[in-house]
């Protein structure tokens, strides 16, 4: 079995190449980085230290490495060779790793069956997003013969380190994979979750551990904390992060039925992890892209949004875009184009640009206000 993976950073390394190469398969990273690729072209193998309520170290060797700007002649190769091919590169990165794909679907021998394409992104319908530029790319009217695809939720915190191919990691994880596209055919990997509808999962992750995170993330950068797990010891910011997963998880329970106590409990682990001092994750990474993060259907305006509609309170939620929309760390590009925008547009410019949100929706007028609040 072989597997090509896009994005060989440390959560490229530290969970999905892991349980790719834990599986059986023959790994081959692909990516952009000149040092990294030379430096997993020059290494027998690296490690990968869960830490949490158990430590535990694995060692993944057996790899191979491809740079994929300078060697697409390899890479195709690859491809056209593999069983399954993943990404975790960012959304916005899938469009510039899409044509790489679609030549080497292009390339397969006809009589090799379906490679499983799958993007393992912080993002609803991320494969989809693949997909669709794939599609836009590919020379033929055979991919759906040659390929499938398979949205996927992936859950692992995985905090910034220093430069190197060893990876601390969480020792809790989660990869959920829909089950419809393969049929009876899904390819072998331990420790996937196969589920029959993925939506409930993607946003109980997102609204949950994203939203948790990033809330945990702008409050603690508002009081000076430079840890997330610092930033829970402060009482009334685990408080008002608990009052938005309060929020989030009356959502899930309308929306999909949970059940309740479940989800309490779900959360309750999050926290925990949230909390876990073996993870020195900083409040300034965990808040990055904060244009992203209030994005429409994302991590705040997305469940409140949704709250608003069904008559529910959001006024957690909003606390916390009030915090997002305040955060101005200098070396992030999207705080400071927040900033910008803040500074020299009118409200309803921001709330236009930023949240997406309509003038008509009944969230509006609060995030309309709350912008407002932040510009005086």
């Amino acid at each position: 079995m072989r597997a090509v993976h896009f994005g060989a950073g440390n959560i490229g390394r530290g969970f999905v190449g892991l349980l790719l190469a834990e599986a059986g398969y023959e790994l081959t990273f692909a990516d952009v980085a000149d040092q990294l690729i030379e430096q997993l072209q020059g290494a027998d193998s690296y490690e990968v230290h869960e830490v949490g309520d158990e430590l535990r170290t694995h060692v993944v060797s057996g790899f191979s490495a491809i740079n994929s700007a300078k060697d697409s002649e390899t890479l195709t190769g690859a491809i056209a060779a593999a069983d399954v091919v993943t990404t975790a590169v960012g959304v916005s990165i899938l469009k510039f790793v899409a044509p790489g794909i679609a030549a080497g679907i292009a390339a397969r021998p006809a009589s090799a069956p379906p490679v499983a394409v799958m993007a393992c992104e912080n993002a609803i319908g991320a494969t989809s997003i693949l997909e669709a530029e794939i599609r836009s790319r590919y020379e033929g009217d055979d991919l759906d013969e040659r390929a499938v695809f398979a949205n996927t939720a992936v859950d692992r915190i995985v905090p910034a380190q220093d430069p190197g191919l060893d990876v601390t990691v969480e020792n809790y994880f989660e990869w959920a994979i829909e089950t419809g596209p393969f049929g009876d055919r899904r390819p072998e990997i331990p420790g996937v979750t196969w589920v029959p509808d993925l939506a409930p999962y993607i946003e109980r992750k997102l609204f949950t551990v994203n939203t948790g995170h990033a809330t945990t993330a702008y409050l603690g950068y508002a009081r000076g904390v430079e840890k997330i797990s610092d930033a829970l010891n402060e009482g009334d910011i685990e408080d008002a992060v608990s009052a938005v997963l309060a929020e989030t998880r009356s959502l899930l329970v309308a929306k999909y039925g949970f059940d309740r106590t479940e989800l309490e409990s779900y959360a309750a682990k999050i926290m925990r992890r949230f909390a876990n001092p073996y993870l020195p994750d900083t409040v300034e990474r965990v808040g990055r892209s904060p244009l992203r993060k209030l994005s429409r259907n994302d991590r705040f305006v997305g469940p409140a949004s949704q709250l608003a509609e069904r008559g529910l309170s959001a006024d957690a939620l909003l606390t916390a875009i009030g915090a997002a929309l305040r955060f101005d760390y200098a070396d992030d590009k999207e705080a400071v184009e927040l900033q910008r925008l803040l500074a020299d547009e009118p409200a309803e410019k921001v709330v236009e640009t930023v949240t997406g949100l309509e003038p008509e929706h009944p969230l509006y007028p609060a995030v309309l206000d709350l912008v407002k609040s932040v510009q005086d």
